[in-house]
């Protein structure tokens, strides 16, 4: 079988050119007669791989000299704890904006180290709607302002943020590197990698520095920013390959124009599915028109056995991935940076004769 549209939330596709250099250097990187991962991450070499790196991301997302930029491993699961593990302090309260289930496991995992405050929940539209900057009100002894800019579940996203007083900390988990946002307004964004800059295993962390001074001593080493800052995220051996890839794809991001133009193709992208699925009452969208992410798009269908007729016909055209999430149910379309316009033009194809033949 030939490569397929791959429509997946996470691990997701990857640019096809990364896959192809990875491939041609995959036994034998740069004339060392080994694998990047057979590789020392002490080593020249592999040093300069993670220096690509982290210089891809800074000259991409315009990263300022006073923020650090890291490379964990966890995922975005473990920064969940690490955050008010290193920011959350005595007397203070981490406040928390609940968007959605990916929000939700963040609260949760703030309240294992401290207070939290729930400062806005999206239950009442069953999270298919995202706040209004003015909407969000921080606590007077708020540590931190967390925020998930999309929320890959329910297919919402940030159109605006909030501007606080706190640090802003936001999960750009499945958004990421995918439209120009201004790196001064957070005080941190964390991301796991595989969705859109990567595969999975690493979680990117791009922290205003001196944030990293108020991790108290309780907490141990290896959980602490300011230990992988002074490090260069080489405390621990890093995940290499997955680095490696982060690379790889920050000069394809490049290579295509950079991130303004990544931008508009990702505008583009979502603008031919919605306007599909605006077309016809067959569909329902599940988000509010206003909160629609650019990354995920979640509908329904007349029935949930016409949504399994078309997860498993569009799987046998080569369009896999559209299963929606086990919690929710119905259809999802992951578009992420990687993505190709023809694959979501060959999902609209498809989409208007399932529904000629319904």
């Amino acid at each position: 079988m030939g490569r397929v549209f791959n429509f997946g939330a996470g691990p997701a596709a990857l640019p096809l050119p990364v896959l192809e250099k990875a491939h041609k250097e995959f036994l034998d990187f740069q004339s060392s007669g080994m694998s990047i991962m057979e590789m020392s991450h002490r080593s020249k070499t592999y040093q300069a791989v993670i220096d690509s790196a982290e210089a891809g991301i800074r000259r991409i997302m315009c990263v300022p000299d006073n923020y650090s930029v890291l490379f964990l491993q966890g995922g975005a699961s473990t920064q969940f704890a690490q955050i008010p593990l290193n920011l959350l302090g005595k007397g203070q309260v981490g406040d928390y904006v609940n968007t959605g289930s990916w929000a939700e496991k963040a609260i949760r995992e703030g309240k294992v180290v401290g207070d939290v405050n729930v400062i806005w929940d999206g239950a009442e539209t069953n999270y298919m709607t995202m706040p209004k900057a003015a909407e969000i009100t921080e606590s007077e002894n708020s540590a931190y302002v967390h925020i998930t800019s999309n929320e890959t579940i329910g297919g919402v996203q940030f159109k605006e943020f909030p501007k606080t007083k706190a640090p802003l900390i936001a999960d750009m988990s499945s958004d990421v590197m995918s439209r120009r946002i201004a790196i001064e307004d957070f005080g941190m964004i964390y991301a796991g990698a595989q969705k859109n800059i990567g595969p999975s295993g690493l979680a990117l962390v791009v922290m205003r520095t001196d944030l990293a001074e108020r991790c108290p001593e309780t907490v141990n080493h290896i959980f602490r920013y300011s230990t992988q800052i002074k490090d260069g995220s080489m405390y621990n051996t890093p995940n290499t390959w997955a680095i490696y890839i982060v690379s790889k794809v920050c000069e394809w991001v490049e290579e295509l124009g950079g991130l303004d133009a990544l931008e508009k193709i990702n505008e583009e992208k979502a603008a031919i599915l919605y306007d599909a699925l605006d077309s016809s009452d067959f569909w329902t969208p599940c988000a509010q028109k206003e909160s629609r992410s650019l990354m995920n798009v979640t509908w329904r269908l007349p029935s949930e056995e016409l949504e399994k007729k078309f997860i498993a016909e569009a799987t046998a055209a080569g369009l896999a991935g559209l299963k929606g999430h086990r919690s929710v149910g119905g259809i999802r379309a992951s578009i992420y940076n990687a993505c190709p316009t023809a694959g979501v033009e060959a999902l609209v194809k498809f989409m208007k004769k399932f529904e000629e033949q319904a």
